[in-house]
């Protein structure tokens, strides 16, 4: 019996995706060699440390139907779309090693005409008339007996969207967790035109076999048959959940203000697992008491749209004659969460 495996996924859905590369990296053999290839289409990817409220966009996201999802390793922000392809190897140790993996995908690379190199941040770059480019992030995660590494690969990716969704407005937020650094990249296909997501998945595939001595029939997976994998269903309803991919988000504060024609506003949200467990409002309003019943409102609430709305309803109730002034409390909030 072969010791490599070899899956494709059919489906662009980040949240089956995930589930899947965290399935087979949980139920596989400790001696086996695993080598998944899948794509996301508007997916925003953060690390299992990272503040999606500080690395997003999240208003825009949700006005453009992007999914968020939070996979299981560490490491920064990334935006997918169908100019993207990516890559997990997984291994046993002590076989597990990701220099092996990362010389597995330049030699594949190569093989095209493409000479990428390493660097020290886990990056794959190559040389330009403008100096290094980046074109591959990479993130990993290990257990004691076992290990993965993936990443993704820029051939055609929409950098104009990558720039919509990975840049929020400057907050003033405080946050603990993973910051993702941006670096200058560029897209493959300028520098190879022909190059597809299909050549480089075989390209990718070959160097995986010539490595390691050994061929195996590919496995395609797909969202329409749950696949065979032991918990997966279980796997994907966590995947789904907001509270893995927002309330896992590490405590954070934000501190927001606005001057209105009636008076100011101030805010202090002290926010952890996305709750708002504390907040404190002030204000020079000559009238501050719907403001006074916000603060208590929104204590408790979900650190969201629906949050935020849920909480100046309860104050239209109690204080009706202020909704010209609440609405705009309200649509203001809702601008300074995006």
């Amino acid at each position: 019996m072969s010791s490599l495996r070899l899956l494709f996924s059919t489906s662009t859905n980040p949240l089956f995706n995930l589930a899947v590369e965290d399935t087979i990296f949980r139920s596989m053999p400790a001696d086996q060699k695993v080598l998944f290839l899948w794509r996301n289409d508007n997916t925003v990817v953060i690390g299992r440390a990272q503040n999606p409220w500080k690395e997003c966009n999240t208003q825009r996201m949700e006005r453009d139907g992007i999914t968020l999802a939070r996979r299981q390793s560490g490491g920064g922000a990334v935006f997918h779309d169908l100019g993207n392809t990516n890559f997990t190897f997984m291994a046993g140790k002590p076989e597990y090693d990701k220099t092996v993996s990362t010389d597995i995908v330049l030699k594949a690379l190569t093989q095209l005409g493409i000479k990428g190199k390493a660097t020290g941040r886990n990056d794959l770059v190559v040389e330009t008339d403008e100096g290094e480019r980046k074109f591959s992030g990479s993130a990993y995660r290990e257990t004691m007996d076992r290990g993965f590494h993936h990443g993704t690969i820029l051939l055609n990716a929409d950098m104009s969207r990558l720039a919509d969704y990975l840049n929020p407005d400057p907050k003033k937020l405080q946050a603990k967790g993973i910051t993702s650094v941006r670096s200058r990249v560029i897209n493959l296909q300028q520098l190879e035109p022909s190059l597809t997501h299909e050549k480089l998945c075989t390209a990718i595939t070959q160097a995986f076999f010539d490595y390691y001595g050994e061929q195996v029939e590919a496995e395609f997976i797909s969202p329409d048959s749950m696949p065979d994998l032991p918990n997966f269903e279980a796997t994907f309803t966590k995947q789904q959940d907001w509270h893995w991919n927002f309330g896992n988000t590490p405590e954070f504060t934000h501190h927001i203000d606005e001057r209105f024609t009636w008076g100011g506003v101030e805010l202090h949200f002290n926010i952890k697992k996305a709750h708002i467990d504390d907040v404190q409002v002030f204000s020079d309003s000559l009238d501050p008491a719907p403001l006074e019943a916000l603060q208590v409102a929104l204590k408790g609430q979900i650190y969201s749209v629906e949050g935020m709305e849920s909480a100046v309803r309860d104050v239209l109730r109690e204080y009706p004659n202020k909704r010209d002034e609440m609405e705009q409390v309200r649509d203001w909030l809702l601008i300074q969460l995006s």
